[in-house]
């Protein structure tokens, strides 16, 4: 088993390298080692994707890099691998969070709004476009939380939600603090979030992972149809930007340990904990009141 890993991590490492040539599914393999049917069988067990969609993630940070640098977006999309620019614009919005263009120019014209407060885990950031959330995460103070959100986006329009709250915020801040309170069992809010297929894929699924109960990480990779994927589960977990929205407080491992958590796992102790006592409040009401 690890001797195949390591040929599938030479594989990614090839991918990366040659990602803005035009690779087909035989070059690949041919890396490998293995026929076509075999590689791409043992590759989506390895990454959780499919080579084509691995090559994809690939450009698109090879796309980044070039609009970072400067010069036109055609040039950068071409650079990049990708065959054509109107391929680009049909998927990219969603995985960049914005158009070529303004990620090129380091999110200039996007505008974030976002506030701190302070919840039963620790202190939250929550930061927010007008398509919906793209920072939810915890940290010891503001001034960590605002580096860490500048980071993201450095030339986007960053500005502190002052009080009265636009109506829609007001609502998505209500909702997270309900739902830290245990009063709000139910969290469905919209998320602005740059990701790939596959995290896409599993962000859903954790979306719908009852409150108050877990999952392993082999659960998840079997309810998103590719059990063979739960170290690529663990990966997208980890790369998660919108704590509590995308519970992915709720996987752990299958031995019944917490795993990881990027915000720690005291922290994640403590959401599953009030999670558990807050559906153990309710039934008692049920059975006082039925």
């Amino acid at each position: 088993m690890k001797q195949d890993d390591g040929r599938m991590q030479a594989v990614c490492d090839f991918i990366r390298a040659h990602s803005e040539e035009s690779l087909s599914l035989e070059d690949m393999s041919r890396q490998a080692g293995l026929s076509p049917f075999h590689f791409l069988r043992r590759f989506k067990a390895f990454t959780g994707l499919t080579p084509k969609q691995f090559l994809d993630g690939c450009r698109l940070d090879a796309l980044k890099g070039h609009l970072r640098g400067g010069g036109s977006v055609t040039d950068a999309i071409y650079e990049a691998g990708f065959g054509s620019s109107s391929r680009v614009y049909e998927k990219v919005d969603t995985r960049l969070g914005m158009t070529p263009k303004q990620y090129r120019a380091g999110g200039q014209q996007v505008s974030i709004s976002y506030v701190s407060e302070k919840t039963p885990v620790g202190l939250m950031m929550m930061g927010a476009t007008d398509r919906g959330l793209c920072f939810v995460q915890f940290g010891e103070s503001e001034d960590e939380l605002t580096e860490m959100l500048r980071k993201e986006y450095p030339k986007a329009q960053l500005a502190p939600m002052v009080d009265p709250y636009p109506e829609q915020f007001r609502a998505w801040m209500q909702a997270l603090a309900a739902h830290l309170a245990g009063e709000q069992p139910s969290l469905q809010l919209p998320v602005d979030l740059r990701a790939t297929a596959f995290q896409w894929k599993v962000w859903r699924y954790l979306q719908n992972i009852p409150y108050a109960e877990v999952q392993s990480y082999s659960e998840v990779a079997q309810g998103i149809g590719q059990p063979t994927a739960a170290r690529a589960v663990a990966r997208a977990c980890a790369t998660n930007r919108v704590a509590i929205v995308i519970p992915c407080h709720r996987v752990i491992r299958g031995t019944g340990e917490l795993g990881g958590y990027r915000w720690g796992l005291d922290r994640k102790r403590a959401l599953l904990d009030g999670e558990r006592a807050a559906r153990a409040r309710g039934a008692r009401r049920q059975l006082t009141t039925g």
